[in-house]
């Protein structure tokens, strides 16, 4: 579905990045990783069944996210997906939360996404269009006690995307979102157990999602199945908080 076209994954080195990654690979896209361990990046790219690149990159710099997309179209020619999926988490309530930890989980999701979603447009539209897929989260629509700052990013980017959708949909670029619930990956499974089985009383489906299912929807977005769609938000969330 995605053959002959170039997508690029943010934070695709490890977790619900590199399960996009992989599955775009699989259905004919070349890939390029940005991610801040370029080692990792590398690595990744290297395990993908396609032509892959890894590229360091701190998406908050825009000048890193010009280079990564520079190298993606110099490499390969064109820019076709762009998958802004880079995150963090510092988690703390209102009280103890820090200026520095609320500023750097703003400024990695949501001027983060800024930068790639700001970008990518530009190469896209004067290319005939393409399709950019934003990383949201549960936590954007519901809000979650400890993650004002996280909450408030993931919420951003819904509005951030719905706005750019409507900048650029008349040039043939689409911007959607993907907002994923509880999903087994190392770090919610790092969680404690007490904290885990309150999460899954939430989800009418009774299990908790795969990466794999994330990236499904991230391959419908990317490819000519959504070719109506932009500005749309996704929950695979299991059900949780409809």
């Amino acid at each position: 579905m995605l053959e002959g076209r170039t997508a690029v994954v943010t934070g695709g080195a490890q977790g619900i990045g590199l399960a996009i990654a992989r599955t775009l690979a699989d259905h004919g896209a070349r890939i390029v990783i940005g991610d801040l361990d370029e080692t990792r990046a590398a690595e990744a790219a290297a395990s993908l069944p396609t032509e892959a690149l890894g590229v360091a990159c701190d998406v908050v710099s825009a000048s890193d996210v010009e280079s990564l997309l520079a190298a993606a179209t110099s490499t390969y020619g064109s820019l076709d997906v762009m998958v802004n999926n880079a995150g963090i988490t510092r988690d703390a309530t209102m009280r103890k939360m820090t200026e520095d930890e609320f500023g750097a989980v703003i400024d990695v999701h949501l001027r983060g996404c800024w930068n790639g979603t700001r970008q990518a447009a530009g190469i896209m539209r004067e290319n005939g269009g393409g399709s950019i897929i934003n990383l949201s989260s549960i936590s954007g629509k519901v809000g979650f006690v400890g993650q004002t700052n996280y909450s408030a990013a993931k919420a951003g980017i819904v509005g951030l995307s719905k706005a750019a959708a409507k900048e650029v949909a008349h040039l043939g670029v689409r911007v959607n979102v993907i907002q994923p619930g509880l999903i087994r990956t190392a770090m919610t499974e790092a969680m404690p157990q007490k904290a885990w089985d309150q999460k899954m009383t939430e989800i009418p489906m009774q299990r908790p999602g795969e990466p794999e299912e994330v990236a499904a929807v991230a391959l419908f977005y990317a490819c000519d199945l959504s070719s109506y769609m932009t500005g749309t938000v996704a929950e695979v969330t299991g059900g949780r908080y409809m």
